[in-house]
């Protein structure tokens, strides 16, 4: 549930097909087909049916479906046992589970700020 603190919930269903880009205050969750890039100040899920053809930009995301594009996740990037990503992944921390398929280059950053 979204509350004043985590932001809103956007929603694309199973069978929503959108062209074009997305952008969001909050979170989303992708469970249609996107052919075009999404950018989300908070999460990005993309669920089992969902298919996205372009780039993903968020704090956090999570994987279950299929992407083909540039995905950029400030803070960590989670690929599912059944996710298929096809592009670069440029991810403070990464978590993948087995079966998840990735094919791409991979950097590994620091979000900026004070230095540990």
């Amino acid at each position: 549930m979204a509350n004043a603190s985590s932001g809103e919930l956007s929603l694309v269903g199973a069978g929503t097909v959108i062209e074009g880009k997305i952008k969001t205050e909050g979170s989303i969750r992708i469970d249609g087909k996107l052919h075009g890039d999404v950018i989300a100040k908070l999460n990005i899920a993309v669920g089992e049916g969902g298919v996205i053809e372009g780039s993903i930009m968020a704090c956090n995301v999570s994987l279950a479906g299929k992407v083909s594009g540039t995905v950029t996740a400030t803070e960590k990037l989670v690929l599912e046992g059944k996710s298929v990503m096809k592009g670069d992944i440029r991810a403070s921390r990464l978590v993948v589970d087995e079966g998840a398929m990735f094919d791409g280059q991979c950097a590994m950053t620091t979000p900026p700020g004070p230095q540990r």
